[in-house]
Parts: C-alpha cells; structure tokens; sequence
C-alpha cells in the first residue's frame, strides 16, 4: 500500500467528490498531498486532518481557477510548500452548468472552458520547472466528452478538449519521461450531479451502464492512483474510461 511513498501530489478540486476521495487515496498509499479547493476551506480542512490523522502528510492549498491568473497563482504557492519536486498531477477540478445549446450564456461558456481547460493547461504550463522524468500527469475527462448525454453541449465541448490536450500534452512531455492521461468517469453522484439524487435520475444512470449499481467516487480514484504509480510506468496519451461499461 506504499506504491507512491516519498511522492508528493498535488489535487484539484480535492475538497469534495472525486477530488476528495483521489486525495484520501494517494495518501494512503504514501505521497504527500496538497488538497486544493477553491471555496470549500472547512471541507479542504477536513481532508487534510483526515490524511494526518492516518499518518499520512497534506496541506491544504488555495486558489481559483476560474480566475485568469489562478492556475499561475495556485503552481506559485504549490511550489512553496513541495520545493523542487511534484510527482503526481491531478487536474480534477471541474465545473458544469447544465442548459440547451438555446440557454447557454456566454458568461457560462467561458467560465466552464476556463475552469475546466485553460486552468489544467496553465497549471502543467507552470509546474513543469517541479515535473521531471517518472512523474505522472492526469486530466479528467467525462463520458460526455465522447457520448451525447444530457443537456450540457458547452460541458461535453471542454470534456473533449481535454481528451484532444492528453494527447498533446503526452506527446510533447514524452521525451522528459513525463507521462500525461485522462480519466473518463461515467456519471458519479457527487455535488455536480444532482439529478443523481432522484429516481429518475437514477434509473437513467442505470439504462445505460453494463455493470448495474451506482458509481462511488472510489471507483474514480482507485483509477486515477494506478495511472499515478509506476504500476502504468508504460502508458501515456490515453484516456482511461471508468464509467461501468456506459453507453457500449
């Protein structure tokens, strides 16, 4: 269970959700963390004491990415505290607003694009000094960005940047010896997918998924931790779907 000891990682969005779930995982298999969040101090907090209280190492870490300087803020203060090193990069943080092609604001478009693509670009841009040969890079991506689900065109469109990004980016860091992938979840009850807390909501999650129960936000980070450890030492570019079997 010590796969990433010595390692330090830095996650987005690690307050809740995804985020929360892949900072509690990386730690318990050895690496320090840092738990960005962007508003959620008290839950960042409680990350962090979480990880400490198992023996583990974390920092809380603040900054908003929606911001145009954010991610040149957010690998600024990281660099502070880990020093020369970052190991593991988990851009997870996301935001999603869900409206037709007919109600999508301009305001809306660009804070999804900001937060969920500009932020991730900069943020490896501006963390390569501290990324050397072995590290590990990984983007979320989403079932929306290969598949028509819902009402979220503006949402899918940034997702499927991101998948066009991990080829760019893995083909450009290759020869540092950095690997770059994204995780492709399927729908995850978590805060950003409220519809999940109905029936409905439910039953369409189910209709179309191959393995029949709901997500946990465990089954995401167990796959971001392997990506992270030297277990995928062979594997870049790629996108890993983790979405029991959605829309085959």
């Amino acid at each position: 269970m010590n796969r990433l000891a010595g390692k330090t990682a830095l996650v987005t969005g690690a307050s809740r959700g995804i985020g929360r779930a892949t900072a509690l995982a990386l730690a318990s298999h050895g690496a320090q963390v840092l738990v960005h969040y962007s508003s959620g101090e008290r839950e960042a907090s409680l990350v962090v004491e979480k990880i400490r209280e198992a023996g583990g190492k974390a920092e809380k870490i603040q900054a908003e990415l929606g911001h145009e300087e954010g991610a040149h803020e957010l690998a600024k203060r990281a660099r502070t505290i880990i020093g020369g090193r970052l190991d593991v990069l988990v851009a997870n943080a996301g935001v999603a607003v869900s409206a037709p092609l007919e109600e999508t604001t301009l305001e809306d478009f660009d804070y999804m694009f900001a937060v969920n693509v500009r932020a991730p670009f900069f943020l490896v841009q501006q963390m390569l000094p501290s990324l050397c040969t072995g590290c590990s890079v990984v983007l979320l991506s989403s079932l929306a960005g290969h598949a028509a689900i819902g009402k979220f065109p503006a949402y899918a469109a940034s997702k499927g940047a991101i998948d066009t990004l991990v080829k760019h980016l893995a083909t450009a860091l290759g020869e540092r010896g950095i690997r770059v992938n994204g995780v492709a979840p399927g729908v995850v009850p978590t805060d950003m997918s409220s519809f999940t807390k109905t029936q409905a909501g439910r039953d369409f999650t189910l209709n179309m998924q191959a393995l029949k129960r709901m997500a946990k936000p465990e089954d995401i980070s167990s796959a971001i931790v392997f990506l992270a450890s030297d277990e995928a030492r062979w594997i870049t570019g790629d996108i890993l779907h983790v979405d029991g079997g959605s829309r085959l």
